[in-house]
C-alpha cells in the first residue's frame, strides 16, 4: 500500500524528526515487510500532546451531533478500506481473513454506537435543581450539572486486536465521543495497519471539519513513558499485560498532577462446571471449552484459563475427553514472535511446578503455539500460591478439581479480580449453588451462564472490566457505551443566567434530553 509513510501523525500533518527506524514484520514468516517507520522523538511526543491540547477546547465545545458525524465518518472510512488492507492486516498479525473482516465490522460498529450515544445525549448526565428562594431556614440556589471531557487522552494499541482495541478502537472511540482529543501510541506488532487506520481517521476529521489536532499518532518503543508523563495528557487507555499496565499506572500516579489510567491487564476467566450440567452434557461441554480455549490461538483477554469442577466419576470422564480434544488441536501462529516467546515461558513456568501435571499437548515448536492442558492441585490456590493466578496468553488452560461445595467456595474466595466468570449449570445446579453468585459478583465484571467468555458484544449493557488485576479501575468498562464515562467529569453551574448555560442545562431543553429535574426525570421545557 503506497500511502504508508511510517511517519508520526501530528496536528493533521506527517512528521519524521527522529533518525531511528523500525520495520513491520510478516507474523507467519518473520520477514520484514516493505514499510519503514520512524521512531518518534521526544520533540514529536511533545508536539503531538501540544496539538491535542490546542484541539481540546474547540473539539469539546462542538455539539454532540457534530462529534457524532465525525465518528460515523471514521466508521465509513474504515469500512471503505479495500482488499489490500485486509491482506495487510492478515500478514502483520497471522489472523485469518474472516476474523479481520469481523473485527473491522466490530470496530466501525462501535464507532457508530458512540455516535448514537452522542445523539441520545444521556452521557451528558444533565441534572437540574431549581432555586428555592423561599425555603426555610435557608434558600436553595439554582444548581445545574452536566458532564464534559477530561482533556487529551493517551491511548495504547493492543497486540491481540489490531482494529477493535487499537487505532480507532474502543478507547479512541469513547474518548473522541467524550470530546477528548487522542494521542495514540501504535503497537509495534501492526504498525502498517495502524498507519492505514490513522489515515482513515484524518480523512474523516477533514471531511467533517474537526480541529486538526483531534487525533495524533506516534510510533516507537520507549515513547509511552514520555507520553503518560506529558503535562497535557489527562487520562490513559491501555490494553495489554499486567506488567505494562501497572508500569503506566505507577507513572501516572507519580506525576505532579496524577491522572487516571484505565488499563485492562490480566485475567484467567474461571469456568465452573457444576455437577448436573456435567452429567447431562459432559461431552458437549468438553467440545465447547476446547473451541473457546483455542479460539484465536488463545489470544483473547477473555480466554478461559482455569476450568473448575467437583470431584466425581463424571468429572473424571470429562477430563479424559477434554484432554483428547485438546491433544487433537493443531498448532497455530501467534500474533508475533514476542507473544510466542512469552507463551513458551509461561508454559515452562507452570509445567515446572511439582503440583501441576501435564494432560495434553505436543512440545512447542519455533514458529507456532501448541495447545496445552494442565491439571493443578487445588491447594495451590487455597495456599495463596500466585502460579494459577497468572494468565498464560495463548492456547493453554488449567483444570482444577475440588472435593466439595465448601472447597469450591474457598477456591473462589482465593481468586484475584477477573474480567469474567462462567457457570456451566442446569436449574438444579443454580438452586444448589446459589451462594456462589454473590462471591463471583465481587470478583468479576461479567458473569456468564452456559456460554463462553471468548466473545464480547459491543452494546449498552456490556461490561468489559473487573477488579484488579483484571483492570486498574473496576469502575469502568473498555467495551460498550458505558466506556465513555471514563473520560468525562461533572461540572456544576450555580445561579447562572439561562443564556450563559450550556445547551444541556438551558430551560427550554434544546437538545431534547431526559434530565433529572428536581429529583424527577423529565424532557419538558422549564419555561
Amino acid at each position: 500500500m503506497s500511502d504508508i509513510l511510517g511517519q508520526q501523525f501530528i496536528d493533521g500533518q506527517r512528521s519524521a524528526l527522529g533518525r531511528e527506524t523500525l520495520h513491520s514484520v510478516d507474523a507467519s514468516s518473520g520477514q520484514a515487510l516493505p514499510y519503514v517507520f520512524h521512531q518518534a522523538s521526544d520533540q514529536e511526543v511533545t508536539l503531538a500532546v501540544a496539538a491535542a491540547t490546542r484541539a481540546f477546547a474547540p473539539f469539546r465545545q462542538l455539539s454532540p451531533a457534530r462529534r457524532a458525524d465525525f465518528l460515523q465518518a471514521i466508521a465509513d472510512e474504515i469500512d471503505g478500506l479495500g482488499e489490500d488492507f485486509i491482506a495487510l492486516v492478515c500478514r502483520e498479525t497471522a489472523l485469518p481473513e474472516g476474523r479481520i473482516r469481523g473485527e473491522r465490522s466490530r470496530t466501525s460498529g462501535q464507532l457508530r454506537l458512540f455516535a448514537q450515544v452522542l445523539k441520545r445525549g444521556d452521557f451528558l448526565g444533565a441534572r437540574i435543581d431549581q432555586a428555592l428562594p423561599e425555603r426555610i431556614p435557608l434558600p436553595r440556589a439554582d444548581i445545574r450539572q452536566y458532564r464534559i471531557g477530561v482533556g487529551p487522552v493517551a491511548v495504547f494499541g493492543a497486540s491481540n486486536f489490531p482494529l477493535a482495541f487499537s487505532t480507532a478502537g474502543g478507547d479512541t472511540a469513547s474518548a473522541l465521543a467524550a470530546g477528548c482529543p487522542v494521542v495514540f501510541k501504535a503497537h509495534s506488532g501492526h504498525m502498517a495497519t495502524a498507519d492505514c487506520v490513522a489515515n482513515a481517521i484524518v480523512r474523516a476529521a477533514q471531511r467533517t471539519g474537526m480541529p486538526s489536532g483531534v487525533f495524533n499518532m506516534i510510533y516507537g518503543a520507549g515513547v509511552g513513558q514520555a507520553l503518560v508523563k506529558a503535562e497535557g495528557i489527562k487520562a490513559v487507555g491501555f490494553t495489554g499485560s499486567l506488567k505494562g499496565g501497572r508500569a503506566l499506572s505507577d507513572l501516572a500516579a507519580a506525576r505532579p498532577q496524577p491522572i487516571p489510567v484505565f488499563a485492562e491487564m490480566s485475567s484467567i476467566n474461571p469456568v465452573i462446571i457444576l455437577p448436573q450440567a456435567l452429567a447431562i452434557r459432559g461431552d458437549q461441554i468438553a467440545e465447547e471449552l476446547t473451541a473457546s480455549v483455542n479460539l484465536g490461538c488463545g489470544q483473547f483477554c477473555t480466554s478461559p484459563g482455569l476450568i473448575i469442577g467437583l470431584r466425581s466419576p463424571q468429572f473424571s470422564e470429562f477430563q479424559q475427553r477434554f484432554a483428547q480434544l485438546m491433544a487433537d488441536q493443531p498448532a497455530q501462529t501467534m500474533l508475533n514472535a514476542g507473544a510466542l516467546k512469552s507463551y513458551g515461558a509461561g508454559l515452562k513456568h507452570i509445567a515446572g511446578h511439582g503440583r501441576v501435571s501435564h494432560l495434553a499437548g505436543q512440545p512447542q515448536g519455533e514458529r507456532q503455539a501448541q495447545p496445552q492442558l494442565f491439571k493443578a492441585d487445588v491447594q495451590l490456590l487455597l495456599d495463596g500460591d500466585p502460579l494459577l493466578q497468572e494468565e498464560i496468553f495463548g492456547p493453554a488452560t488449567v483444570l482444577v478439581e475440588v472435593d466439595d461445595p465448601q472447597q469450591l467456595r474457598a477456591l473462589l474466595d482465593s481468586l484475584h479480580g477477573q474480567l469474567t466468570a462462567t457457570l456451566i449449570a442446569e436449574p438444579a445446579d443454580l438452586e444448589r449453588f446459589g451462594e456462589l453468585l454473590p462471591v463471583l459478583e465481587d470478583k468479576v465484571g461479567r458473569l456468564l451462564l452456559n456460554g463462553y467468555p471468548t466473545g464480547v458484544e459491543v452494546s449498552d449493557a456490556m461490561v468489559h472490566g473487573g477488579p484488579y488485576p483484571a483492570t486498574s479501575d473496576a469502575r469502568g468498562t473498555s467495551v460498550g457505551s458505558l466506556a465513555i464515562d471514563r473520560f468525562l467529569r461533572p461540572v456544576c453551574y450555580q445561579n447562572y443566567p439561562d443564556e450563559y448555560l450550556p445547551e444541556a442545562l438551558q430551560n427550554h431543553n434544546p437538545l431534547g434530553l431526559n434530565r433529572l429535574v428536581n429529583g424527577q426525570w423529565s424532557r419538558a421545557s422549564l419555561i
